[in-house]
C-alpha cells in the first residue's frame, strides 16, 4: 500500500500540527475544518497560519504550507477522495467521530487509509457500525504534540485491522514523517498517556503530602531524573490543563482507577488559567519575568530557583548512577523522588501486560513520546530490583507478578546485543530499528577500532568507518582533531570504502571550537601555537573533500561554528531534518577560520557565476549577511535555502536512520567517487570592501553594531573580498590565509576575549 496524499480532518493545534509535519516532509495535504462565517474555509485556513506563527514553528519551512489545501466538511469531503491516509483529529468526543466516519465511507477511495488521532476513545468503539472493508482500513494513529517535535507516534490497530494497513502506517510513519512507532493496545490512555498522566498526578500528590513548591518539583523531575527540561508542571502547561484534566477524566471513567484531579487544578481548567496557551496555568509570563503559582493559594509568585542543596552530590553523575544514588540519598527532596519513582515504577509494572506487547514498547514509549532518556524499565534496572521490592513493601503495596518473574534485571546486555525480559519470563534480543545503526550496540559487539575520552572510531561494516564525537557538547578540541586524523588517514591506508562522520547524541552534533582552549592559548599570549592550531584546523577541515574516498558528514541538532565547516566541506551530507546549522563566530567575536567563510565566498560565487547579467557582489553579500548575522537553519530544508546544503546533500526525516542513511550514502558514493578538483573565483577586492563598510556604517549609526562589531565586520569584509588591493583571482587556499589572519586579530583584542569567557559563564553572547 502506497501513500502519497494525506488528508486531515481539524485544524485545531494537534491537526494543523499533523498537517504541517507532513507537508514538510514534501506531501499534499488536505486540512479541513467545520464551517466558518463568512469564509468557510476560514478554519482550516487560520490553522495553517497558527502553524506558520508558533514558537517553535511547526513547519520545516514556511513555503512548504503551499502543499496545503484547505477546505470545510460540510462543501469539501470530496477533497478526500483521491487521498490515500485520511486522519481525524476533531472534538474528543465519539458521537462527532462516529458521525464523520460515516460520512467518509461515502466519499473516500475504497483502499484508503483512515485513522483518529484520540488519546482516550477506545478505537473500535468509533466504527462499530462501519462496513467491514471500512473497518479492515481503520485504526488508531496517535500523534503527540507538537507533531513535528516529539517522536512519538502510537498506532492502535483493532483486531479488525488489516495487518498490511499496519504496515504501510508503520513503514510511511517511520521513514517519511520521521516517527518513532510503538504498536499500543487498543486500551484507555495507551501506552504513554495512560503511564504520564498517572505520573503527574503522584506528582501533585506528593507534592501536597511533603509540602514542596511547583519550582521545587520542577527541579527535581526534569533532567534530575533523565527527564525534560520541562518536567511536571511546564509541560503540563505547553500541554495544556484542559486537555489534561479531560484526558484524566477519561481516564476515570474508563478505567475505574483514580486519575481524579486536586481541586486547584480543577479550579485553574474552570478560570480559563489552561497553560501556555492562555498565558497563565502552572507558570505565569508577565513581560520578561516568570512567575509560579502558589497551588495553596492560587496566586503567582516571582519563580524561584530551589536550593537542592541535599541532592547536590549526585547532580554530576551520570544517570543511572543517580537514580541508584536516589535509593539512600536524604531529605525531603530525595523522599519526594523515591515516592515517585516507586509509585510509577509499580504501576508501570502492574499495568505493562494490559496496554503493551513487551517493556521495550513502554520505555520507547515514555522516552519518544515525553523525551525520558531512559524508559521506566531502565530506570528500574537503575534504581535496582531488591529497592523496589523493598520500597513497595514499605508503601503498602504488592509485588506485580512481572517483577517477581524477573531475576537481577528486566534487561541484559552481552556481548551479542541487548536482551529484554518477556512477559513469559525469558530474555530475547531487543529488535533493533530498521536502518538504524546504533553505536551502543557496535559497542557491544567490540567494532570500535580506536577511542578516547574526546572520539571514537568504529568499523561498521562494508568498509566503511564512523568517527564519533564524544567531549563536552561534542566541542572540537585536540583530541577530537586527532581522531579525525588518525580516523583518515587509517581510512586512507587501509583502503576503506569511506568515512562517515557523526554520533548517537541526542540533541548536538556538535557545539564547534574548544573556546577554553582557545581562551587560555590566548590569555598566554601563546601565539605561535595558535597559529599553528587555526592553519592545522584549517587543513584538516578542508581535507575532507580532497580525500580519495567519500566522508559523508551527518549533522543533526546543534551544529554550529567547526561543526558547520566540517559539514561545508562534506563530500556529501546526509543530514537529519531537525538541523540548527550556523557560523556563529561573530557572538564571540571571531569571525569562522575553519573553512567556512571562505567556502561560503566559494560556493556562492559559483551559484551566481551561472547568470551573465549577475552581480557578482551579491555572493560576497549574501555571504557577509550569513556570517555576520550568525545565522542559524531552523531545518535542514531551511540549511537547503541558506546555503550549507547542496542539491546533492540528503535530508533524513527520522533520527534513528541518520547513521544507517550515511553508510548508504558513503556506499554509493564510493562505487566511482572522485575528489573534486581546486577551484578559484574572482575576488572582488576594495570594491566590494567600500560597499560593505558602508552596510556596516549604517547599522553602527543605527545603534545596531557596537564598535567591536565595526572591527569584526570589517575583518570579515576584507576576507569576502578577497584582500583590500584590486579585482583579482584567488585560490581557496588565498582566502583560508585571509581567514587565518582575521581570527587570530580579532582573538588578541579584550573585547573578544570578553565575549568568549562570557559566553563560556553564561552561554549567552556579550554586546560590548
Amino acid at each position: 500500500m502506497r501513500i502519497g496524499k494525506i488528508g486531515v480532518i481539524g485544524a485545531g493545534a494537534m491537526g494543523s500540527g499533523i498537517a504541517a509535519l507532513a507537508a514538510s516532509a514534501g506531501f499534499p495535504v488536505v486540512l479541513l475544518d467545520v464551517p466558518g462565517e463568512p469564509d468557510k474555509n476560514a478554519p482550516a485556513r487560520n490553522g495553517i497560519q497558527r502553524a506558520l506563527k508558533s514558537r517553535p514553528p511547526q513547519f520545516m519551512t514556511p513555503d512548504r504550507a503551499a502543499l496545503i489545501t484547505v477546505g470545510n466538511t460540510a462543501d469539501d469531503l470530496m477533497l478526500l477522495a483521491d487521498c490515500d491516509w485520511i486522519i481525524e483529529a476533531i472534538i474528543e468526543q465519539p458521537v462527532p467521530k462516529r458521525q464523520l466516519f460515516e460520512q467518509l465511507e461515502r466519499v473516500i477511495s475504497p483502499t484508503a487509509i483512515v485513522s483518529t488521532n484520540t488519546s482516550a476513545i477506545p478505537i473500535r468503539t468509533l466504527v462499530e457500525s462501519r462496513t467491514e472493508p471500512f473497518r479492515r482500513r481503520f485504526l488508531g494513529t496517535h500523534f503527540f504534540n507538537p507533531p513535528r517535535y516529539l517522536h512519538l507516534l502510537e498506532v492502535i490497530p483493532t483486531e479488525r485491522t488489516a495487518p498490511e494497513v499496519v504496515a504501510a502506517v508503520r513503514a510511511f510513519g517511520e521513514r517519511l514523517l520521521g516517527k518513532g512507532i510503538v504498536v499500543a493496545r487498543d486500551v484507555p490512555g495507551f501506552i504513554a498517556n495512560r503511564l504520564g498522566i498517572h505520573g503527574f498526578l503522584r506528582a501533585i500528590r506528593y507534592m501536597q503530602e511533603l509540602d514542596l513548591t511547583i519550582d521545587e518539583v520542577d527541579a527535581l523531575t526534569g533532567p534530575l531524573i533523565g527527564r525534560a527540561k520541562s518536567a511536571t508542571f511546564r509541560t503540563g502547561d505547553i500541554s495544556g490543563i484542559d486537555v489534561l484534566a479531560h484526558v484524566a477524566t477519561g481516564l476515570s471513567a474508563t478505567t475505574g482507577e483514580d486519575f481524579v484531579l486536586p481541586d486547584w487544578v480543577r479550579n485553574l481548567v474552570a478560570e480559563k488559567r489552561l497553560g501556555e496557551k492562555t498565558g497563565a496555568g502552572f507558570y505565569k509570563k508577565v513581560g520578561k519575568e516568570i512567575l509560579t503559582l502558589d497551588w495553596k493559594t492560587g496566586e503567582y509568585a516571582p519563580a524561584a530557583k530551589p536550593a537542592l542543596t541535599d541532592l547536590e552530590f549526585i547532580q554530576r553523575l551520570p544517570l543511572n548512577d543517580r537514580l541508584h544514588a536516589l535509593t539512600t540519598a536524604g531529605g525531603r527532596h530525595a523522599e519526594f523522588l523515591r515516592k515517585l519513582l516507586l509509585s510509577e515504577s509499580h504501576y508501570t509494572l502492574t499495568k505493562t501486560p494490559e496496554i503493551a506487547s513487551d517493556i521495550v514498547s513502554v520505555d520507547r514509549a515514555m522516552e519518544w513520546g515525553f523525551a525520558w532518556e531512559a524508559g521506566p524499565f531502565k530506570q528500574m534496572d537503575a534504581l535496582g530490583l531488591e529497592f523496589l521490592r523493598g520500597g513497595f513493601l514499605t508503601l503498602g503495596l504488592g509485588e506485580p507478578p512481572l517483577l517477581r518473574t524477573a531475576q537481577e534485571s528486566f534487561y541484559r546486555r552481552p556481548g551479542n546485543g541487548e536482551r529484554y525480559l518477556t512477559f513469559a519470563g525469558q530474555y530475547s534480543p531487543v529488535d533493533e530499528l530498521a536502518g538504524h545503526l546504533s553505536l551502543d550496540a557496535l559497542r557491544l559487539r567490540n567494532r570500535v577500532m580506536e577511542q578516547s575520552p574526546d572520539a571514537a572510531l568504529y568499523d561498521v561494516g562494508e568498509g566503511v568507518l564512523l568517527l564519533e564525537f564524544r567531549s563536552k557538547m561534542n566541542s572540537l578540541g585536540e583530541g577530537v582533531m586527532q581522531m579525525l586524523h588518525a580516523a583518515l588517514d587509517r581510512a586512507d591506508r587501509g583502503r576503506h570504502t569511506g568515512l562517515i562522520i557523526g554520533n548517537d547524541d541526542p540533541r548536538t552534533f556538535t557545539a564547534g571550537a574548544d573556546l577554553p582552549f582557545v581562551l587560555r592559548q590566548a590569555a598566554a599570549g601563546d601565539w605561535n601555537a595558535l597559529e599553528a592550531g587555526v592553519e592545522s584546523f584549517q587543513r584538516l577541515v578542508t581535507s575532507l573533500r580532497k580525500q580519495p574516498f567519500p566522508v559523508v558528514v551527518a549533522p543533526f541538532g546543534l551544529t554550529l561554528g567547526g561543526g558547520a565547516e566540517m559539514t561545508l566541506h562534506a563530500s556529501r551530507v546526509q543530514a537529519h531534518a531537525e538541523l540548527y546549522v550556523g557560523l556563529v563566530e561573530v557572538g564571540v567575536g571571531l569571525i569562522p577560520a575553519g573553512g567556512g567563510t571562505k567556502e561560503l565566498l566559494f560556493r556562492f560565487s559559483e551559484e551566481i557565476a551561472a547568470y551573465d547579467e549577475a552581480d557578482p557582489f551579491e555572493a560576497v553579500k549574501r555571504a557577509f549577511k550569513t556570517i555576520a548575522m550568525a545565522t542559524t537553519s531552523t531545518s535542514a530544508l531551511d540549511a537547503r535555502k541558506l546555503g550549507f546544503l547542496r542539491d546533492g546533500d540528503r535530508i533524513s526525516m527520522n533520527r534513528d536512520h541518520l547513521l544507517g542513511d550515511a553508510k548508504a550514502r558513503v556506499l554509493e558514493l564510493a562505487r566511482d567517487y572522485v575528489a573534486p578538483p581546486p577551484r578559484r573565483i574572482r575576488a572582488l577586492g576594495r570594491e566590494a570592501i567600500g560597499n560593505l563598510a558602508y552596510a556596516i556604517w549604517a547599522m553602527h549609526e543605527g545603534g545596531q553594531a557596537s564598535d567591536h562589531d565595526v572591527r569584526i565586520g570589517h575583518a570579515l569584509a576584507r576576507v569576502l573580498a578577497g584582500g583590500d588591493g584590486p579585482p583579482r583571482e584567488v585560490s581557496e587556499q588565498d582566502v583560508l590565509d585571509l581567514e587565518r589572519e582575521a581570527f587570530l586579530s580579532l582573538l588578541g583584542t579584550k573585547e573578544t576575549q570578553q565575549r568568549i569567557e562570557y559566553m563560556l559563564k553564561t552561554g549567552k553572547p556579550l554586546r560590548n
